[in-house]
């Protein structure tokens, strides 16, 4: 990917060239997204929610008097589609922000032409480290890399185990972000891992061997970052091994009622710090008006849903408060300088400022998922939160 992706997008910038990024009036508001519409791991929950809150701004009068218009564009998977993608909604469509995306790779693709657009994406999920190291990106979720931060203290600190290990899957540029988020968890704790194998694939056919290096290495817990059929696999694996007694640290990648339905034997337990307050705690009021509204448009709730959400709810209390025309020019300065907003499905309150990078929210809420029950259960009364350093 690396290879091709210069040639690809110097090919689309030639193509679409730059177009102009200030026009404002009476017309409709545009606001675009990139997203994993299509190709092997899709992520349509996003901007589907994303749309929904605009939507329902629409027929509440829009902002000012000028509707939302709001366009999710697919990148396929694809480096180069994801190239056009932001081309398209940035260059040709004229938005004035991105609001909503979700994909594995449009940040890192797509990241220096947002700065060289002067532009700004509330991303409604980020997942590789480029959309928590940019100026011009601000996700609104916690990211993998906080998350398995969380999910190691959440083991070490409160369940107390120890002889945690670690069994990364390891796509493009993200080994050094994990590092990162295990050394964190050691400076914090003063702990190290008894174990790490950073070879682990995403969507092995078999992942015996891991799990029998792992337990053969003394492991009592085990923090991995899969997919959800990865984590099924390595499940299947440790139970046809007779390894019943391990407990597994995950990220909120698993968190989902398929999954939990699929999980026949979970061990010694499933731990996830999720991201947003979980939505499986039906009838919670945090969720109330997220699950509302999802439900309406049939929308599934999920954590992606839950991002977009969040990201389009965000972007409308910034530029409701904008004084004057909304352009893009506007809308940057809005986010630049906006005071962080608070909202009860989340631990941490947002704000995109004025920072070279962007990976503040540090909150999870832990949950579980024990043998046998086939659903996620609170294993907490509170947030999660990384101590500030």
């Amino acid at each position: 990917m690396r290879k091709i992706l210069p040639l690809a997008v110097a090919a689309v910038l030639a193509a679409a060239g730059c177009a102009g990024s200030e026009a404002g009036g009476d017309g409709p508001i545009v606001v675009g997204s990139v997203n994993a519409l299509s190709g092997a791991a899709t992520f349509p929950e996003a901007s589907q929610a994303a749309k929904a809150v605009f939507d329902a701004a629409n027929a509440a009068g829009g902002v000012n008097g000028r509707k939302i218009e709001y366009k999710a564009i697919d990148d396929k998977g694809d480096p180069a589609a994801a190239a056009a993608a932001a081309r398209e909604v940035v260059g040709g469509d004229d938005a004035v922000a991105l609001v909503g995306s979700s994909s594995l790779i449009e940040c890192e693709i797509n990241a220096k032409y947002y700065e060289q657009q002067k532009i700004l994406s509330v991303q409604g999920i980020g997942v590789d480290p480029a959309c928590f190291s940019s100026p011009n990106i601000a996700p609104v979720n916690v990211g993998p890399f906080h998350d398995m931060t969380l999910t190691l203290l959440y083991g070490s600190e409160t369940l107390k185990l120890d002889n945690i290990c670690a069994l990364l899957e390891i796509a493009g540029n993200t080994l050094p972000a994990y590092q990162a988020a295990i050394d964190e968890w050691t400076k914090i704790t003063g702990k190290k891992l008894k174990y790490v194998d950073a070879t682990v694939p995403y969507g092995g056919s078999d992942y015996t061997s891991y799990i029998v290096k792992a337990r053969a290495a003394g492991c009592r817990a085990i923090t991995v970052n899969p997919v959800e059929p990865d984590s099924i696999g390595q499940l299947k694996a440790a139970q046809a091994q007779g390894w019943n007694d391990v407990t597994w640290l995950l990220l909120t990648s698993v968190y989902s009622e398929n999954y939990a339905k699929a999980i026949a034997n979970a061990g010694a337990g499933v731990y996830v710090p999720a991201e947003f307050y979980p939505f499986t705690d039906a009838g919670s009021p945090q969720t109330k008006d997220w699950r509302d509204l999802m439900t309406k448009n049939k929308i599934p709730l999920t954590s992606f849903s839950q991002g977009g959400y969040l990201a389009a709810k965000y972007f409308l209390d910034v530029v409701r408060g904008i004084k004057g025309d909304i352009t893009r020019e506007s809308v940057t300065k809005a986010l630049r300088e906006m005071k962080p907003v608070s909202d009860p499905m989340v631990g941490t309150p947002y704000v995109f400022g004025p920072a070279r990078t962007h990976h503040d929210n540090t909150a999870g809420w832990p949950i579980k998922l024990a043998s046998g029950t086939n659903k996620w259960e609170l294993a907490a009364q509170d947030w999660l939160r990384i101590p500030r350093s």
